[in-house]
């Protein structure tokens, strides 16, 4: 009787220590619809296997569950506050995201008023944290992207006129245009900038537009949604010059698309496969066993970088809830500025805005017959 009392009583015990584990709430704020969606998931997978690598962090001595909370701010900037929302009533300590500056502009605010951090992943806008005390980010700007590409239209592709497109009211389209347009004509080009409404499917008027302009490049800093139609689009129309974009083209989506084609593909972007062989075998790995990832990564287990971006930003927040000993939300905002670490995406701190101290970026391009990124080149700007 006495040994079934004391097997009760151990069970209870168990039980009860379960029952007490502590749980610390991660945010995840990223598109899972909308044109955006495709690249808020693969942003999404990168947080996702680091979760089921590193389930649980030491926080002021005691061990914490990690839990990531989503919310889908739908690629929209109306939809993007009540998305926000969501995580501030989810009560979590620390934010991830999002995919897309304008909708991390959005909800800016209310993860500000709530007292909560935000750690940007590749929302490239310098509008998210100009001002801002609360939101930090691991990804290199727009200013920065916008004149490596620039630089490498005019010095490596010869380009002395350039063809810009980009989303009406989209602020990562429209700044970066504008920073290539800038840079671009700083080196002594022409550049003809051209924008689109939301919800456009036809854009052969605008590649016919870039050809009679005898535009020698065709920049369109675009969404993956609206990016393979122009892709498919221009090789329809024979066009037969450098389609370039920034860190969004960066899918297998975008590949797949361009793939078959004549269509050269050329982007910017924060990571290549084959620099961190140790993460790509795992992730490739976790992707293969997890039928709803590979569906979220489009199919096949090409890495995008954002889903290493992903990666990088989930252990960032890691390091933040260590430097602050607490889950309070306010201990690890005043801890993040502080925070470094070494990423696959390469060293990983801030500088006095809580922006990433980064100043390079991957040039690469699709091989249009095989479908795979190439590696081009690993940009400075001077």
């Amino acid at each position: 009787m006495k040994k079934v009392l004391a097997i009760v009583l151990s069970m209870m015990l168990i039980l009860s220590c379960a029952a007490m584990a502590e749980t610390v709430k991660i945010g995840v704020f990223e598109p899972a619809s909308g044109d955006s969606g495709a690249g808020g998931k693969q942003e999404m997978l990168g947080m996702q296997y680091a979760n089921t690598e590193t389930p649980t962090v030491e926080i002021g001595g005691v061990t914490y569950d990690v839990e990531l909370v989503p919310a889908d701010n739908g690629s929209d900037t109306t939809k993007a506050p009540s998305a926000a929302n969501t995580l501030v009533d989810a009560g979590v300590s620390v934010v991830l995201g999002s995919y897309g500056s304008g909708v991390s502009i959005a909800g800016s605010d209310i993860f500000k008023n709530a007292n909560i951090p935000a750690i940007g992943v590749t929302c490239t806008n310098p509008q998210v944290t100009a001002g801002n005390s609360h939101y930090f980010r691991i990804c290199f700007l727009d200013p920065f992207q916008g004149t490596v590409l620039a630089n490498y239209a005019a010095k490596e592709l010869g380009a002395t006129v350039a063809y810009t497109l980009g989303e009406l009211g989209n602020d990562y389209d429209q700044g970066l245009c504008t920073y290539f347009k800038q840079a671009f004509e700083a080196l002594g080009g022409t550049v003809i900038p051209e924008s689109f409404p939301t919800g456009t499917a036809d854009f052969t008027s605008y590649l016919t537009n870039a050809a009679n302009y005898g535009a020698q490049v065709f920049f369109c800093p675009v969404s993956i949604a609206y990016s393979t139609q122009i892709i498919q689009q221009a090789a329809s129309q024979g066009l037969a010059i450098p389609v370039l974009g920034g860190d969004t083209l960066d899918s297998n989506v975008v590949a797949e698309a361009a793939k078959g084609t004549n269509v050269s593909v050329i982007i910017t972007t924060f990571y290549q496969e084959g620099a961190a062989p140790e993460f790509d075998e795992g992730f490739k790995a976790w992707l293969n066993s997890n039928s709803e990832a590979m569906t979220n990564n489009g199919g096949n287990d090409m890495i995008s970088a954002v889903s290493a971006m992903g990666y990088d930003a989930y252990y960032t927040a890691l390091e933040a809830l260590k430097a602050a000993g607490s889950t309070d939300s306010a201990a690890v905002m005043a801890a993040l500025p502080s925070v470094s670490l070494t990423g696959v995406s390469g060293a990983i701190a801030f500088d006095e805005t809580g922006d990433a101290i980064r100043d390079a970026a991957f040039v690469k391009k699709i091989n249009n017959e095989t479908g795979d990124w190439e590696f081009v080149a690993e940009q400075t700007v001077e």
